[in-house]
């Protein structure tokens, strides 16, 4: 369970997804404020994208989309200049019903967003591992990589990981994040590579890991 009110941290081209490690280096003094208080309290942050045309108020409150995943910082350090690197991972997606401005950083008030895994939505996700596993590989052979997904990683996890750590557009991820569950994600997930993997065969090109 998410708190009603959390600090929020809006980034151009990062998406969090539950249960997957974000590593952030700190630099903005009212981030550092937001990452300071955040330690001294319950060390929750929401990850919220910057829609576009963020770059006229970046200072301010530009635009945001309203869904976000909240992160708990598992590790920090605190540099010298006073600058923070932070592991966060993903907890639990939420939706913005408001903000508040008392704080030099952005804070909402969130709604949690459940996502249920029951015993049919795992058999799901587990039916479609193999052709997501197979369209990786392949991107992985466009762009003249190696590597394998971890046999070990849960079904959920793997689907996660891949929507945050491949390189996907910030806004696609976004999508990949605001769809209804983990099955959902999985299917969108599933056809944008094919997609992508169709497109790069045909222009000579690939989509890469992160």
């Amino acid at each position: 369970m998410l708190p009603p009110s959390i600090p929020i941290f809006p980034l151009p081209n990062v998406v969090l997804f539950p249960n997957v490690f974000l590593p952030l280096h700190i630099f903005e003094q009212r981030f550092r404020e937001m990452v300071a208080d955040a330690l001294a309290g319950d060390r929750i942050i929401g990850m919220v994208l910057l829609r576009p045309g963020w770059e006229d108020d970046y200072q301010g409150r530009p635009p945001i989309y309203p869904v976000g995943c909240a992160g708990l910082i598992t590790n920090f350090e605190q540099l010298d200049d006073g600058r923070y690197n932070i592991i966060l991972r993903g907890m639990q997606k939420f939706r913005i019903a408001d903000e508040d401005d008392r704080h030099s950083y952005r804070q909402a008030r969130v709604d949690g967003i459940a996502e249920p895994l029951d015993e049919a939505v795992r058999a799901a996700i587990r039916r479609d591992r193999g052709r997501l596993e197979a369209l990786v590989a392949k991107g992985l052979r466009q762009a003249g990589a190696e590597g394998q997904v971890p046999a070990s990683m849960p079904d959920e996890d793997l689907v996660n990981a891949l929507a945050q750590y491949l390189d996907l557009k910030p806004v696609e991820k976004q999508a990949l994040l605001e769809r209804d569950g983990p099955f959902a994600r999985c299917e969108s997930l599933i056809e944008l590579l094919e997609m992508k993997v169709l497109l790069a065969s045909h222009a000579g090109q690939s989509y890469e890991v992160q």
